[in-house]
């Protein structure tokens, strides 16, 4: 286990490299890519250990089998990284840089900016097509409101996945820490829904997944609150709609960034949503708000940055007194 003070010197390079590189396609094209790495070992258990005819009791025990499988494969991968990779200055430079390719804030950031352009250059329909790559949602039964509030639901909600929760556990766990949480994540998002099919196999790795947001989720809700007046938002109304309306998300941690970012915004995000399963009737966050725009994507773009930018200041205080 390396020193706490390495640790977030890695953390820090990994921010800085993924602010200024993000994920280039051409490298990814030639490599395969960490997260697609995890996302094949889950499709193979899958294929092992989800049984249709097995009992929903047995294909419970199979999910948690599984998910305890990934995590101990994604730890020792973690310290076998840091222990193969020299020690000091220029070790830690490389742990960052392979660290920063499980942060997502330029990919985020670029995602939710695609989604604005689309609208400009081919308006709704393409807008449509856009947003359909980051969000489950039925494209085709959303207006243009309903695009754009889609569209910064994904940018709060993976902010604290995609952001907040990686460098959390990177700072606090290293390497390892980072590997076990893309994986735990990963898995949730690949199996740990509410159909018939992964129901049963996918609740450890949904339930995991909402314990180790619990932290990283509240902390991604508080940048927001903080970084509300750099979009022309208000910090008190952002928190006051957090306190009070992050309870009402269906996900235990989702709804403390999309509320923060409703309240600062002054717009109302969740909802009635549509899915291709049927339509999913959940209450408003900020209910009181008005109908996002297309003008509120780039405000909550401008706050992603600015709450990425205050995490990074935070982390360099840490580093200054570890």
């Amino acid at each position: 286990m390396l020193p706490w003070s390495d640790t977030l010197v890695i953390t820090l390079v990994a921010l800085a490299a993924d602010a200024v590189i993000g994920d280039p396609d051409w490298l990814w094209r030639r490599l395969a890519h960490p997260v697609a790495m995890i996302g094949r070992a889950i499709a193979a258990l899958d294929r092992a250990l989800n049984r249709e005819a097995w009992s929903p009791a047995r294909r419970k025990s199979a999910g948690v089998i599984a998910i305890l499988l990934l995590v101990i494969v994604a730890l020792f991968a973690g310290y076998a990284i840091e222990a193969l990779i020299p020690h000091g200055l220029a070790g830690n430079i490389a742990l960052g840089l392979l660290a920063s390719t499980l942060i997502a804030q330029k990919s985020l950031y670029q995602h939710v900016a695609r989604v604005h352009a689309a609208f400009d250059s081919g308006g709704l329909t393409a807008a449509r097509d856009a947003v359909s790559l980051i969000v489950g949602r039925d494209p085709n039964s959303l207006d243009e409101s309903g695009v754009s509030r889609a569209a910064i639901e994904s940018c709060a909600e993976n902010f604290s996945d995609g952001v907040v929760a990686p460098t959390f556990w990177l700072a606090t766990l290293g390497v390892p820490g980072l590997l076990a949480y893309k994986a735990i994540n990963t898995a949730d998002s690949m199996i740990g829904h509410r159909s018939d099919t992964y129901r049963d196999f996918g609740w450890a790795s949904a339930r995991l997944d909402d314990l180790v947001n619990l932290v990283p989720a509240r902390i991604a809700g508080l940048l927001l609150v903080l970084a509300a007046p750099l979009a022309r938002g208000s910090m008190a109304s952002a928190l006051r709609t957090m306190w009070r309306d992050a309870r009402n998300h269906r996900s235990p941690n989702a709804g403390w960034p999309e509320s923060a970012m409703a309240g600062a915004l002054g717009i109302k995000l969740a909802g009635p949503r549509r899915y291709a399963e049927g339509l999913v009737d959940d209450p408003y966050l900020n209910a009181n708000g008005r109908d996002a725009t297309l003008a509120d994507i780039r405000r909550a773009l401008r706050m992603l940055a600015a709450a990425c930018g205050i995490q990074f200041a935070i982390y360099i205080t840490l580093a200054c007194v570890a």
